[in-house]
């Protein structure tokens, strides 16, 4: 799939992009993007149609409750350890059939491990299964103040968020517009940002591994916009400039370009593709790209995480506002919508299946971050804490019959050293979930094996291409997969493996052998052919 071009005019840009399409890379890390016509439709390609489908429910006994006969790892996966140097005590590995009273494989199984992304799996399923499929968040205007004849407000203008994870342009437009519809084309007093859903202390938290500028650490926000990142592309001409648009426009941003194409070869890094992004004394974002720029690169994406929510947020809305004729003199700041402020605009988010499929396909975090903060939210009061998301989501497992234990909830994306889970546990939420109400949608949320989202370049010649719907993740010194593959014989499988060791990274073979192991017949290892 071809990276998602950019354009510094908005119009431009809703021309050439399908409504809501944006780069997930923002949050993730990925250079692939998505076009939202196809999350959209639910489907896929014909590879995905041979995927695992949902069984019937899972009736037999829990696993940690009786013992567990189960095989050594298959022998190519045991090679691929070895070739690693990971040793069998840093792996942790369950492999079921759908609807088998125990595991075929478990090795290490009940021991808290890290997850990396796999964690994503709790957190959409419990969204899924309390908010529902069809759940919207909603993102509303309020005005207080008179409206004069010339469509100026001489009052403040509310902006209340509930933490959608995928408002970016093409959704925030439809908010400007309703304002607009509603005969507001000026604005005064105030741009007031009402951010009370989550509780204050889950924003502005130190970066992961503390780097503060990659769009993958962008914490949570009830006014999450374009997942605080900038999206630049550059592209060298021959005229000797380098020109270079950005996404999202922001009112207070200004590009400082010093590039100069060079005839030079095209290798390393390429430092001066990378911008300085500042605010200055005025209020003013300054992104300055400085150095030279070989011809033979070719056009890059950079993405880079900037600004608080707050400033990015009302720059992005000011953009667009502006962009549609609207007038502002005011200054923005946060606070409170008073009762007495009457609605002028209400956008909904795309449904929830939609958002657990751009969550799961291409492990967003910060968009997972946002949903298990919402699910706090909703099930109790905002404003929104990790305590309350936490709770909630413990609970609907326990009534689930599925108590979890070593389960260990912080943000709800896997970004974490403090979020861990056995591969049982998990495990057996996937056989829960298999057979649940929201098993074809959460399947289907999947990245598919050799076809889309972060499995879209494994196993690309092997016979589980478009056979395994898989959650993948990574940390540093961790890799996980957890999901469901569909084996040739006709049986479906639940498979989860972590590997947690400094060389965890040269371990992925073994999964892709794992992987490739139950999708041939998941024969007990170590038995005849």
């Amino acid at each position: 799939m071809p990276l998602v071009s950019f354009s510094a005019s908005f119009r431009s840009m809703t021309a050439r992009l399908s409504a809501g399409a944006l780069t997930v890379a923002l949050a993730t890390g990925l250079t692939l993007a998505y076009t939202p016509a196809a999350v959209a439709r639910g489907g896929g390609s014909k590879a995905e149609s041979h995927g695992p489908k949902p069984h019937s429910a899972f009736k037999g006994k829990r696993s940690e409750h009786i013992a567990v006969p189960s095989g050594p790892l298959p022998p190519t996966v045991m090679a691929a350890l070895a070739r690693a140097h990971v040793p069998i005590s840093s792996m942790s590995v369950v492999v079921q059939r759908i609807g088998a009273p125990t595991p075929l494989i478990a090795i290490n199984a009940t021991e808290p491990m890290l997850p990396a992304s796999t964690m994503k799996l709790v957190t959409t399923y419990a969204g899924l299964s309390l908010l529902g499929p069809d759940y919207r968040w909603k993102t509303t205007a309020y005005a207080d103040g008179q409206v004069d004849t010339q469509g100026v407000l001489h009052g403040n203008l509310y902006i209340q968020g509930t933490g959608d994870p995928k408002l970016v342009p093409e959704e925030l437009i439809d908010l400007v517009d309703q304002i607009r519809r509603n005969g507001i084309t000026g604005i005064d007093g105030g741009l007031v940002l009402d951010k009370r859903y989550f509780d204050a202390a889950t924003r502005d938290l130190p970066a992961f591994d503390n780097d503060d500028s990659a769009p993958y650490n962008v914490g949570p926000d009830p006014l999450l916009y374009a997942f605080k990142s900038l999206s630049f592309t550059l592209t060298p001409n021959p005229d000797g400039q380098v020109s270079i648009d950005v996404l999202p426009q922001l009112a207070q941003l200004q590009i400082d370009n010093e590039l100069h194409v060079t005839r030079g070869a095209c290798a390393g890094s390429l430092p001066a593709a990378s911008p300085s992004v500042s605010q200055t004394a005025s209020g003013f974002v300054q992104a300055s790209f400085i150095g030279d720029y070989p011809l033979r690169c070719g056009s890059r994406t950079i993405n880079v995480a900037a600004l608080d929510h707050s400033t990015f947020f009302a720059g992005g809305f000011l953009a667009l506002w502006k962009q549609t004729g609207g007038t502002f003199s005011g200054t923005t700041r946060e606070g409170a919508t008073p009762s007495s402020a009457r609605l002028v605009g209400t956008h909904r988010s795309p449904v929830l299946s939609d958002v657990v499929r751009d969550i799961n396909k291409f492990s967003n975090n910060v968009m997972a971050r946002n949903l298990f903060l919402t699910i706090g939210a909703a099930t109790a009061k905002p404003p929104a804490t990790p305590a309350k998301s936490a709770q909630a989501i413990q609970q609907f497992l326990r009534h689930s019959a599925l108590p979890m234990t070593g389960l260990s909830l912080d943000n709800g994306s896997g970004l974490s050293r403090d979020e861990k889970i056995s591969a049982l546990s998990l495990a057996e939420m996937l056989q829960a979930a298999n057979s649940s109400p929201v098993a074809q949608v959460f399947t289907e949320s999947l990245p598919i094996a050799g076809v889309d989202g972060t499995m879209r370049n494994r196993l690309t010649n092997a016979g589980a291409l478009g056979n395994a719907h898989i959650k993948t993740g990574t940390l540093r010194d961790v890799r996980a997969i957890a999901g469901y593959v569909g084996a040739q014989n006709g049986e479906s499988y639940v498979v989860v493996s972590f590997i947690n060791d400094p060389r965890a990274e040269a371990a992925r073979g073994a999964h892709d052998a794992l992987l490739e192991w139950v999708y041939e017949g998941a024969r007990r290892a170590g038995t005849a052919e």
